[in-house]
């Protein structure tokens, strides 16, 4: 009954004054995601540039909690969207995405930028995998929408200050 009330999905945009492509090559370079997630302190990808398959490791860190995840990406349209999925010991956790439009109020300039979260810890081992979500990185099925909420707009702003800036290399 607990679970009628848990969210499975969180959406966060921003306007971004930089173009789709560059938006893209810097989100679509996992060992960026360090620089910008206030969770993930580093990636580690085996044979860069990604592409639909690639699997990655990630490395993250909240407070005193400290865990891995493993990813594989499953989109990678450049301009347009990038997509991974992460788990824990062969569980699904989570299908993180992003999607790059143009902005419809700056037609030819800026950048719509929508970072998705999608909750995999459904089925079977879907019990399992939120406990070791508690156990490990602290933070409920429940309080996971408040704590991903903060780190996207925390991770879409890094990203377009560092787009802005003219740091994308």
């Amino acid at each position: 009954m607990a679970d009628a009330a848990r969210r499975w999905s969180l959406e966060e945009s921003v306007r971004v004054d930089a173009d789709r492509a560059t938006l893209y090559g810097l989100v679509a370079d996992l060992r960026n995601m360090g620089r910008w997630s206030p969770e993930c302190r580093g990636v580690w990808v085996r044979r860069p540039p990604v592409r639909p398959g690639t699997r990655f490791v990630g490395f993250n860190r909240r407070g005193p909690f400290v865990w891995f995840t493993t990813g594989r990406v499953t989109t990678a349209r450049p301009g347009e969207a990038f997509v991974f999925e992460v788990g824990v010991l062969g569980l699904p956790i989570a299908r993180w995405g992003y999607r790059f439009e143009e902005d419809e109020q700056d037609p030819g300039g800026a950048t719509l930028v929508t970072e998705t979260w999608e909750d995999l810890r459904t089925g079977r081992g879907g019990g399992l995998a939120t406990l070791l979500g508690t156990v490990f990185a602290g933070t409920n099925a429940h309080r996971r929408i408040a704590v991903n909420r903060h780190g996207m707009r925390t991770t879409l702003d890094r990203l377009a200050r560092t787009a802005t800036a003219g740091t994308a290399g």
